[in-house]
């Protein structure tokens, strides 16, 4: 059943993310033909075709060495990609740092209500004819953002990604907060982010109930400056001052696949 006071969502892509420390002393001792030809292998490992999309990121910092994200058509398809890389003969020179699981996920506040309220005039909330018109009504948002929830990766060289959450403390709740004052918070929220529109592309997966974290935050752009004035901008949003909270940040430099063995011989990789 579908509950007014609760946001309907749309689904695309499932996320994961991979992050490694190369072991640099035991690849010292590997010829460089050797590491061309391991990179080959789990570049190929990963970029069919047929699979999805597939991003590779230099990582900056201590956190790890390289990240890749891995975007398929479901967990079968995840799990696939994850059992390939892993089998890979490059896989015994990475540690594994970190991960996350999540789904893109786009986000309705606004039509939610709209769809509540149209079909509500019409049809009584709860009944099964209420529930096939909101359902039908969701395929057709759904068949309209379908470029936003299978998107290609975004060829922009520098990456920054991060989980966080909504509070639900004690004192402050995002959830107990009326639908009302979730969707306003959220549209001020939206509006700083159409203002960088063109200079970053955002995605927003969803990980309730797959990670550690409620949400995860994909940032591509062509200049790194823009993560820090975006979400600078971002912190004085009531969504965000009073309500978000964030995880760890990783950012890094996005390398096309083919780039791999020069990234292994230890040259900075080009996108």
């Amino acid at each position: 059943m579908h509950n007014a006071a609760v946001p309907e969502t749309l689904e695309g892509w499932s996320v994961l993310h991979l992050m490694y420390r190369v072991r640099w002393g035991a690849l010292r001792g590997v010829a460089s033909s050797d590491r061309r030809r391991m990179a080959e292998e789990a570049a190929l490992a990963l970029c069919t075709p047929e699979a999805g999309p597939t991003a590779f990121v230099q990582m900056l910092g201590h956190k790890a060495d390289l990240m890749i994200i891995c975007f398929r058509h479901g967990f079968e398809q995840l799990a696939e990609a994850q059992m390939n890389w892993s089998r890979t003969e490059l896989a015994a020179f990475l540690e594994p740092t970190s991960s996350y699981v999540s789904v893109v996920e786009l986000g309705l506040y606004e039509m939610t209500a709209k769809i509540h309220d149209q079909l509500g005039a019409k049809l009584k909330p709860g009944t099964e004819e209420f529930e096939r018109a909101f359902d039908a009504e969701m395929e057709t948002q759904r068949q309209r953002v379908t470029n936003r929830l299978y998107l290609a990766v975004p060829t922009f060289r520098y990456v920054c990604f991060y989980p966080m959450n909504k509070r639900r403390g004690e004192a402050v709740n995002w959830y107990s907060e009326t639908f009302e004052r979730r969707a306003a918070m959220m549209r001020e929220h939206g509006m700083i982010g159409r203002g960088y529109a063109g200079k970053v592309t955002q995605v927003i997966s969803g990980s309730i109930g797959y990670d550690d974290w409620e949400w995860g935050v994909d940032l591509f752009a062509p200049d790194p400056m823009v993560f820090k004035k975006l979400i600078y901008e971002m912190r004085f949003d009531e969504a965000s001052a009073k309500f978000a909270e964030f995880g760890p940040f990783y950012t890094g430099l996005q390398f096309a696949p083919e780039q791999l063995g020069a990234y292994l011989n230890g040259t900075v990789p080009a996108l």
